[in-house]
């Protein structure tokens, strides 16, 4: 079955957000720059999901930086909403959620194990990538606006293991035995996003799974510098000095920057104003020798 969903997301400048002190739901609209009805309806959830992920971008500086990361709701929407900052899948999901609930969606948080570009055999991941399930009509619906330059454009359906078409790539979500297995069609073969858990999880978890991404030694997020942003048009991707665009129809531009030209696309293709405490992280990244 194909769900076809027509909300382009806007692109280019966004309007100024609210005063801090005002209305959360008004500060996260005027933040993506959406106008559009709000009701908990999935048409409304799908141009909500697009507006997000072109106005915020995903991006980890604090991880890399040591600065760490707070998910407490209040701390997110401070730096996702007030300070025009972006984040990863605790801090994007996490608003996203508190947005919803706002809204009235049945939303909740789920949890999950990455599997993105790790052999079919290999071990089993933390419970290290947070997404939101919301039931429309008594149908669950998986959204996610935080994994980077491979999330899923649009809503998909849990309940259907047909191949779901996007804008982008085509999606399946399988069923695991307690969860779900999210899909993508890369290049004509499926791979592996992440496994989902059926059951919500609770809000200790995600801190756990917070505070690991965000400290351990073994997270890539400590040592290398991610940075993403969806829209209509095309995905891009920031991995330490190497730059990738993905067109809509097909066309890739990839090339290799500088560290002056790092902090540019930072500030130009990712909506970020790079901060004086980036730049030693971005003079690494600049140097950074990526394989395949």
């Amino acid at each position: 079955m194909l769900y076809s969903f027509d909300a382009p997301a806007p692109d280019g400048d966004f309007p100024d957000p609210a005063p801090s002190g005002g209305d959360f739901l008004a500060r996260y609209l005027a933040r993506i720059g959406y106008a559009g009805p709000v009701a908990p309806t999935l048409d409304t959830l799908a141009a909500l999901q697009a507006a997000h992920q072109a106005a915020i971008p995903f991006e980890a500086m604090d991880a890399l930086t040591g600065e760490g990361v707070d998910i407490d709701p209040q701390a997110i929407a401070a730096k996702l909403i007030d300070r025009h900052r972006g984040g990863y899948c605790f801090e994007q999901n996490g608003l996203f959620l508190r947005v919803l609930q706002a809204i009235g969606f049945a939303a909740e948080g789920l949890l999950g194990r990455v599997r993105w570009m790790l052999p079919a055999d290999a071990p089993a991941t933390g419970r290290t990538h947070m997404v939101v399930r919301v039931t429309i009509g008594g149908r669950p619906w998986l959204v996610d606006v935080g994994f980077g330059a491979t999330v899923p454009p649009q809503p998909l359906a849990l309940d259907d293991a047909m191949p779901q078409p996007t804008r982008h790539e085509t999606y399946r979500v399988r069923p695991l035995d307690a969860g779900y297995r999210v899909e993508a069609d890369i290049a004509g073969t499926w791979q592996t996003l992440y496994d989902i858990e059926a059951a919500p999880a609770p809000a200790i978890d995600f801190e756990i799974g917070n505070w690991y991404t965000s400290t351990h030694p073994a997270s890539h997020f400590r040592h290398q510098l991610i940075a993403a942003r969806t829209t209509a048009e095309a995905r891009h991707g920031l991995r330490d000095n190497r730059l990738t665009i993905r067109h809509v129809g097909g066309n890739i531009e990839q090339r290799y920057l500088s560290a002056d030209e790092i902090e540019a696309a930072l500030a130009d293709i990712f909506l970020l104003t790079p901060e004086p405490g980036w730049r030693r992280a971005i003079e690494r990244a600049a140097t950074a020798e990526i394989a395949g």
